[in-house]
């Protein structure tokens, strides 16, 4: 198991950005510790890390960066080299799996409270996500950490060379812009075995790069390249170069000499680009003697990567089911875990998974027609999640009121024998996991998992215990095949205080000018009860029934609507304001930069329905560690 590093959430990272951006290096120096008051620590999953540890780490980097100028400015080519030995260093010394790296708020900690210093000497005045981890793609810190797990080769004498094959910006191109590539260790080390093979002088490199890259996604669905061998796999992507060449030499001849070149001179020039006509062992390609040195992102095109998260190079993948929003799939992303498959029946959720994870491979379809021969990416899953429609008490109403359903219901448990899956999690009412009058539902839920081999937990989290400003209660099943079931541990509560309403909403409520904001932040001075998003059948862009109405009215928030802008400068200094949709999603802890697709009521029922992230995550955490054994 690995350490357990402080978090710092982005209701603190954030205000602590926009002070720092103005101080000069030697302040950050000065304000650099190695805790806060608002850090937390992830429940379970590993040792936390001390003090002198923490210290050492800083002193290692610190070390390192003198090497190259800090704190005066660093050079161009100094930054390149700076980032291939500091990608080494922290996934070499920090001791962390790639289900706590993949934490933004980790790397928030390290980029603001332990090594703001040079954090900033690294990028003078940067944009949030270099420091943030909104974007781990981009962080400072993270990014070069992520680089490092793709391409370790534990076996090989220099584990970390192949860090060297590509620049920055040619990296991004397979590990944030291709994250169906990206997401496995073993592609990406394939990749740059073949690229390094290629003497590509006079030709443009971005261009090249791009093409193979494309020609590898539309390969994807019909290969599953982590059960091919390293020598096969070359073999593989080494004919795909190939094509990539023959294409950007046949254009380049076009152009320059308006004829059209013979196919067996075409071919032996292609030939000739590859300086060697045999695959070399994995270990020859990686080994640091040889290699050309790190190209800069000038050379080879500098790309700004997607949203997608570091946590696709996991080599976990996942299908989700009644995906909705795609909150809980976000949560299990930062866990570790790549989704190869989301399926939802609205249009609207659909939409909005496509908006912010265009690399998701989203299908907007019923569950209870899923035919898994049209879909070759769901096989071999590690993990089978979803967050199903609520189900009624038998006794409580006429079976036709939830008939539908139960019919989901029903057909997610069969999905289980069909996908095979090693981990499977579905959420649902905590009535239905101990609720007397679901005896029969659990029962015979147990009983056909059994036949397929699973084991079964049921448990149910609070939200709140998670750093979510929501006492949300979750009904959760797990379901597991040995050995992972004996090694699953369900996630401890974090053991501090969730954010208040207040706290959270505060700074919005004050955008507009409202004078009332600051007490009325004041007065919301605990979680928020659960926001209930409604049915298709019924509800709308309220907050729920009369007693949630009511807890919201006692946090000074009229839940009879939504509001579609905030309180403004004339708004009553002692009003009750209306949420908005954004804030809505604040209270569920989805990130800001998650949009969502429709009008105001469909937007809010997709954020109603939503499983807040940092839970999913814990409980992903859980999961993985698990799998991982």
């Amino acid at each position: 198991m690995g350490l357990l590093y402080p978090r710092l959430l982005a209701g603190q990272a954030k205000p602590l950005f926009q002070e720092y951006r103005h101080l000069m290096i030697p302040e950050l120096a000065d304000r650099a510790r190695t805790s806060h008051p608002s850090a937390v620590y992830v429940a379970t999953g590993g040792d936390r890390v001390d003090d002198s540890q923490l210290r050492g780490l800083r002193g290692r980097v610190l070390a390192l960066a003198a090497k190259f100028g800090f704190p005066d400015k660093a050079g161009r080519t100094g930054n390149a080299e700076f980032d291939v030995r500091l990608a080494e260093l922290l996934h070499s010394r920090m001791g962390v799996v790639p289900a706590e790296a993949a934490s933004r708020d980790l790397w928030a900690f390290l980029g603001l409270v332990l090594m703001p210093d040079v954090a900033w000497w690294r990028y003078p005045d940067p944009p949030g996500d270099r420091m943030l981890g909104t974007d781990l793609t981009r962080h400072v810190f993270g990014r070069m950490w992520w680089r490092a797990q793709l391409v370790h080769s534990p076996d090989d004498p220099e584990p970390y060379a192949a860090l060297r094959i590509l620049g920055e910006g040619a990296f991004d191109q397979i590990y944030a812009r291709r994250a169906a590539l990206g997401g496995s260790p073993h592609m990406v080390k394939s990749i740059l075995r073949v690229w390094n093979e290629l003497d590509l002088s006079g030709l443009n490199r971005t261009d090249i790069l791009k093409d193979f890259l494309k020609r590898l996604l539309r390969l994807a669905p019909f290969a599953f390249f982590d059960a091919v061998d390293e020598n096969a796999l070359d073999a593989e992507l080494r004919a795909v170069a190939k094509q990539s060449l023959t294409a950007a030499m046949h254009a380049r001849h076009t152009r320059e000499a308006d004829t059209v070149i013979a196919p067996s001179a075409l071919q032996e020039r292609v030939d000739s680009v590859f300086s060697v006509t045999s695959p070399r062992s994995p270990s020859t390609l990686l080994r640091g003697s040889g290699l050309p040195t790190a190209r800069t992102s000038s050379e080879v095109g500098t790309v700004r990567p997607s949203a997608t998260s570091p946590t696709a190079s996991s080599a976990m993948r996942s299908v989700e089911i009644c995906a909705g929003s795609g909150a809980q799939a976000l949560g299990l992303e930062r866990a570790g875990f790549s989704p190869a498959l989301l399926i939802d029946r609205q249009a609207h959720a659909c939409a909005t998974i496509r908006l912010n994870r265009p690399d998701w491979h989203v299908h907007c379809r019923d569950l209870r027609m899923f035919d898994l021969a049209e879909f070759a990416e769901a096989r071999g899953i590690d993990l089978l999640s979803g967050g199903l429609p609520r189900i009624k008490a038998a006794a409580a109403v006429s079976r036709s009121d939830d008939a539908e359903e139960r019919e989901v219901l029903q057909s997610a448990v069969r999905l289980v024998s069909v996908l095979r899956p090693k981990a499977v999690l579905y959420e649902n009412l905590p009535d239905l996991v101990g609720g007397a009058d679901f005896v029969r539902e659990r029962l015979g839920i147990e009983t056909e998992l059994a036949q397929a081999g699973y084991h079964v937990h049921w448990r149910i989290l609070d939200a709140a215990d998670f750093g979510v400003p929501q006492h949300r209660r979750s009904g959760f099943l797990l379901a597991m095949t040995e050995p992972y079931f004996s090694a699953f541990r369900w996630p401890e509560p974090q053991g501090v205080q969730p954010p208040t309403v207040g706290t959270v909403l505060g700074t919005s409520m004050a955008a507009r000018g409202w004078q009332g904001a600051t007490a009325w932040s004041a007065r919301a001075d605990r979680p928020a009860p659960a926001l209930v998003g409604g049915s298709e059948r019924r509800g709308g862009a309220d907050l729920g029934p009369t007693g949630s109405k009511r807890a919201w009215a006692g946090l000074g928030v009229d839940g009879g609507s939504l509001a579609d802008e905030l309180p403004s400068a004339d708004f009553p200094t002692d009003g009750h304001p209306k949420l908005t949709v954004r804030q809505a999603a604040m209270i569920q802890a989805i990130p800001n930069d998650w949009q969502f697709a429709g009008g105001k009521t469909a937007q809010y029922r997709q954020i109603g329905h939503a499983m807040p992230p940092p839970l999913a995550q814990a409980v992903g955490v859980a999961i993985a560690a698990a799998l991982n054994r």
